[in-house]
């Protein structure tokens, strides 16, 4: 029976992955630092599933877990570094303290993920890691940058580890959906309240749920694919800036994001 861990497992796109691979026969252990919701996920994951309490900012709390793992199931065969959280707002007007925590949880989270699960990998000779990142990392939507560079930051780490660790039989995905229903707004943090209502209609109005974006996702984990992106339109402008010449891009973003400047 294969095993998975997930960060930041007892909502969103985490829980639908856990959901996900539950159902596909996995053994599934969450971590999150909300207890309740976790618990609660626990139950719906059957007797495969497994919650522990684990902030990613307390590489203790993921030794702790990779422990257990290692000792009740014998190693992992997928970790997902889900975790992550969101800020939005200028760059003169987010605080230094809002950048210091979003790098904390949503790149050093899934660095500190990497740091101590490799070592169980190594010893294996196999695993897989999937990081979780964001569209946000690959383009340069405006007002967003602490959001965009932990995300950009994922994308680059995970692209490093899969030519670090490909000798040790350990793969490599990232992941970077577009918009879909999720609960990301709960914990997000704007310096404006425009950027953060804009936002949260945007989830609202995304055209996949949870569910479907981690069926894509894991699809392609099982293809093992480096860079899974599960939204058409996200491959689309990822193409685009790939492509177009950089003054052209620019100017299509600067159209297609003027909506965030606007004041209510």
């Amino acid at each position: 029976m294969k095993r998975v861990f997930i960060t930041g497992g007892a909502s969103g796109l985490g829980r639908a992955l856990a959901l996900h691979y539950a159902r596909s026969g996995w053994r599934v252990c969450i971590a999150d630092v909300n207890d309740e919701r976790g618990r609660a996920t626990a139950l719906e994951l059957g007797e495969h599933g497994l919650y522990m309490h684990a902030d990613v900012m307390r590489e203790a709390d993921l030794m702790d877990v990779a422990a257990r793992l290692a000792q009740d199931w014998g190693g992992v065969d997928l970790l997902v570094n889900n975790a992550g959280v969101a800020q939005a707002g200028g760059i003169d007007e987010v605080s230094m303290s809002d950048w210091s925590w979003i790098v904390e949880i949503n790149l050093l989270g899934v660095v500190r993920g990497c740091k101590v699960f490799t070592p169980i990998f190594k010893r294996q000779g196999n695993g897989h890691i999937l990081n979780i990142a964001s569209m946000a990392g690959l383009l340069d939507v405006p007002r967003m940058a602490a959001y965009n560079t932990t995300k950009a930051a994922v994308v680059a780490l995970s692209t490093t580890l899969h030519q670090e660790l490909q000798e040790h039989g350990i793969h490599v995905s990232v992941a970077c959906p577009s918009f879909f229903q999720t609960n990301l707004h709960e914990t997000m943090r704007s310096t404006d309240p425009h950027l953060l209502a804009v936002t949260r209609k945007m989830l609202a109005k995304g055209r996949m749920d949870a569910d479907e974006v981690a069926r894509l996702i894991a699809r392609g984990v099982e293809k093992r694919k480096m860079f899974i992106l599960p939204h058409g339109e996200g491959r689309l402008s990822w193409m685009l800036k790939r492509w177009l010449p950089h003054g052209l891009y620019s100017r299509m973003i600067t159209r297609a994001t003027r909506f965030l400047n606007r004041q209510q």
